[in-house]
């Protein structure tokens, strides 16, 4: 409601600039350049007009009716608010424009007998009262003709919007003709999607409909396989894309893409990416080497992620002595994160890395080198009495397991974890 807020001040800067420039402009000269602020935010502007003065009041009570989700009321109010969209007295309009759709879409959203005939009444009527906000008011009217099943509407809304032009393009425009493209290609993948379970479905195959699904998957390939020229976290439109290359066996191509996302520099660091990639490479046997370089990325990225739990196992099974190292430190730093603290799948394979790793001569060294900076916090965050308390209660295997730990994690520390004895009640 932020928003708001700051539009109801807008309307009024507006409807005062008009106004108040003539006597402003020959006092300038006299009066300090430091601004003023105005203590009177609620002030009603001296030379206001009642037109002016209505759309301001009727605004101040479309918010309070938001404020308080009177849905009825809001939507009552709304129905005349509109008319400040045909003043011509107030210099630009834009702000109105945005105001009126972004409101007006709120409300029927909410509104509990709002129909699809009212969403495409007010999108059409916004589409037309300026150009500014075009492509993102037709990408926001396919979204609801999508949400109530409408997909063929919901595409051709995003064709003909993906064809409109106005004078010469700009930045913003670019780039929002960009996203309707690619949210028009993932269209085509739902409706691939649909004809391909349709045809499975059917006992007798049908050379005509399998072309016509082909011809689905070619026409999203090409605006889904431009995303990767504009970068940007694209995770639904490469997923999409990399399913139906799977689907048709190209297997070179859907690997190329996600290498492409996950490893090209120009796009933003994105966990996600190394996830698809690791989960690809995984259906299609990829040796372990491979899945390892992609999960050591993710764990420089996202140590927390529930995936380390295979890197650790990979690492652990591994032979070399430095893999069994990143392996214990790969399981202490999930174990750095609450969401990890009592979970036995974790703590177990703690367990079985330093019982592996008690195998070596210098052990001791490596887990005091581990754990170094982490004497300060960790008996906090695992080994308190409440820990003790609940783990005996909620998981005692769980207690089992770390209670033997605490020396070796911790060695010269005395805890409360493993002192701790039930409280006998009667």
């Amino acid at each position: 409601m932020d928003e708001l807020d700051r539009e109801l001040l807008a309307v009024k800067d507006l409807e005062d600039d008009n106004d108040s420039f003539s006597d402003n402009s020959s006092k300038a000269s006299t009066k300090s350049k430091l601004p003023l602020v105005n203590l009177d935010m609620h002030a009603e502007p001296p030379r206001e007009t009642g037109f002016h003065r209505s759309t301001r009041v009727c605004l101040e009570h479309i918010r309070d009716a938001l404020l308080h989700h009177r849905w009825q009321e809001a939507a009552e109010y709304m129905a005349c608010y509109p008319q400040i969209l045909e003043d011509t007295t107030n210099g630009p309009s834009q702000s109105y424009k945005e105001l009126t759709w972004r409101i007006s879409a709120e409300i029927l959203h909410h509104h509990p007998k709002s129909k699809l005939e009212d969403y495409n009444n007010i999108y059409e009527r916004m589409k037309h009262s300026g150009v500014r906000h075009y492509l993102m008011i037709c990408l926001e009217h396919s979204f609801h003709l999508l949400l109530n099943g409408h997909i063929e509407e919901a595409k051709r809304q995003l064709s003909v919007s993906e064809s409109w032009r106005y004078g010469k393009e700009s930045a913003d425009q670019f780039q929002s003709t960009k996203l309707i493209q690619a949210y028009r290609s993932l269209l085509d993948y739902i409706i691939w999607c649909d004809k391909k379970c349709t045809h499975s479905s059917t006992e007798h195959s049908d050379s005509t409909e399998n072309q016509d699904i082909r011809n689905y998957f070619r026409t999203a390939s090409v605006n889904l396989k431009e995303i990767l020229k504009n970068p940007g976290v694209w995770d639904p439109f490469i997923l999409s894309y990399v399913e139906m290359l799977e689907f048709y066996e190209e297997h070179e191509e859907a690997l190329k893409v996600l290498n492409d996302y996950a490893y090209d520099n120009s796009f933003p660091p994105n966990p996600n990416a190394h996830v698809y990639l690791y989960q690809y490479l995984k259906r299609c046997d990829t040796a372990e080497k491979k899945l390892m370089k992609v999960l050591k990325v993710l764990h420089v990225l996202v140590p927390s992620h529930e995936l380390m739990l295979e890197y650790s196992s990979s690492l652990l099974q591994s032979e070399k002595s430095s893999d069994l190292q990143k392996a214990l430190g790969v399981v202490l730093e999930m174990l750095d994160f609450a969401c990890w603290r009592s979970n036995l799948v974790v703590w177990k394979r703690l367990e079985a890395i330093i019982q592996k790793l008690q195998l070596e001569k210098d052990w001791k060294d490596v887990v005091s080198t581990k754990m170094a900076d982490r004497q300060g916090w960790w008996p906090a965050l695992h080994f308190t009495n409440f820990h003790a308390s609940k783990d005996s209660e909620e998981n005692p295997e769980l207690m089992q397991v770390k209670a033997p730990l605490t020396k070796t994690l911790c060695p010269g520390l005395t805890l409360k974890y493993t002192d701790w004895q039930p409280i006998n009640r009667k």
